[in-house]
């Protein structure tokens, strides 16, 4: 069934042919009919717009029609029918398909065999929850799906705490891995966050490698612990056969204390991204601006060499909004620099022509220590004769920028080259990590 409560005729279609499979009735029910029902209990009788009445072999509308229930309540319902010696499970669900407002019935024939037992109740209560799980429970993990959050939670007015996990780097788990691997990482993931938390909190795979955590009764001074009980535990998780694999996580996390879930969910999903941007980070609402305090010491560092102060402070007022800038005068100070911070630096950006050691030199130097391959340099310079752009490129640059430049260019080149050699980085840290 669609996770969401809005959806289109062809979504709506596409979906009643799955459930086909399970359901032995699915049908929608269009608010003009229920519209009506409330005029005239009898009114699909005499029109024939439901077919319920012979279904159940009824004259007149059930007495507890969930249906209506559904509808009036915008939400789900569900309920046990019995005809004769037959028992039905019956479903409703509100639904808005391009905008009309109707209901989606399912009705599932629980027979008779899969009942018996000495009274017939645990058969029944395992039957009803088989059939709650192909609704509410994710097939991959185990754990409940967005479709549960849709009817179960979006509507809760209870103070709990919300909290949003997203794994680091998941693409790159399927893509070295495949995606086999990708699902056995988040089955782990699902059940180490089980482990950290009580039978009466929730949690939901809300997408992809995000979950969505519903800590009831949860106040502020404990919040922050809890998750980084959670962070902990995801970091020392094993992957079978994979030892190599190492998890992080980033989370974000509010309390929600006045029934508005949704906004809840909003500021934890943007507190998850502020702690995504520095991977493996917690941030709750409670140290947002410690957080501020601490990602002036996390940003990228950015190396300029240059002998020209002026050029320097230039190339410093475009990004030290983004960088830690460091500095170097000339080559053989670029050096120091390069031996103080090695792979601190994330990128550098050098200008050829110096009174001491040129470009050349420093690049000669990173290239026999094996520093080219790792830490990213940028030739910026007003040298643009073809031998130097060539020789520069032979040597292991990532970009050659002419001056005079263009500050945004500047700007999206050292930003796309950095966050590439990142990428990098992490990769090769998966890949050789013991």
């Amino acid at each position: 069934m669609n996770q969401n409560i809005k959806i289109t005729r062809q979504q709506a279609e596409e979906e009643a042919k799955m459930l086909e499979k399970v359901f032995d009735v699915v049908r929608f029910l269009e608010g003009d009919f229920f519209e009506q029902m409330q005029d005239d209990p009898c009114i699909g009788v005499k029109i024939g717009m439901c077919q319920c009445y012979d279904f159940w072999k009824k004259n007149k509308p059930c007495e507890n029609c969930i249906s209506m229930k559904a509808y009036a309540e915008k939400k789900q319902k569900t309920k046990l029918e019995f005809l004769d010696a037959d028992v039905f499970l019956v479903i409703s669900r509100y639904l808005e398909i391009d905008d009309e407002a109707c209901v989606m019935e399912l009705v599932k024939h629980l027979d008779n065999d899969t009942l018996i037992d000495t009274d017939g109740r645990d058969k029944l209560v395992g039957k009803l929850q088989g059939y709650q799980n192909k609704l509410y429970i994710d097939p991959v993990t185990g754990v409940y799906n967005r479709r549960y959050f849709e009817d179960e939670i979006r509507n809760m007015q209870n103070s709990a705490g919300v909290a949003m996990i997203d794994l680091d780097d998941f693409k790159l788990y399927n893509d070295i891995y495949g995606h086999d691997m990708g699902d056995q990482v988040l089955c782990i993931v699902a059940d180490v966050i089980k482990n950290c938390i009580r039978k009466t909190d929730k949690l939901i795979r809300y997408g992809g490698d995000e979950f969505l955590l519903i800590l009831s009764d949860m106040v502020r001074g404990t919040l922050r612990g809890k998750l980084l009980q959670i962070q902990e535990a995801i970091e020392n998780a094993t992957i079978p056969n994979c030892s190599r694999l190492k998890l992080t996580a980033s989370i974000g996390g509010v309390i929600s204390e006045d029934g508005k879930i949704d906004e809840a969910i909003a500021k934890a999903d943007q507190l998850m991204y502020k702690a995504k941007d520095h991977k493996a980070q917690v941030i709750t609402e409670c140290d947002k601006t410690i957080f501020k305090k601490e990602k002036i010491q996390n940003k990228p560092r950015i190396l300029i060499v240059d002998d020209s102060e002026f050029n320097r402070a230039i190339l410093k007022e475009i990004l030290e909004g983004t960088y830690e800038i460091i500095e170097a005068d000339g080559g053989k100070e670029a050096l120091h620099k390069i031996d103080e911070y090695g792979m601190e630096i994330s990128l550098v950006l050098l200008d050829i022509i110096m009174p001491d050691k040129d470009g050349f030199d420093v690049l000669k130097y990173m290239k026999e220590e094996r520093l080219i391959s790792d830490i990213p340099v940028i030739i910026i310079s007003s040298e643009d004769s073809a031998n130097y752009i060539r020789r520069a490129y032979e040597m292991g640059v990532s970009d050659y920028i002419n001056r005079p430049f263009d500050a945004n260019i500047v700007y999206q080149r050292v930003s796309n080259t950095v966050k590439l050699y990142a990428k990098q980085r992490r990769l090769m840290a998966m890949v050789t990590r013991v």
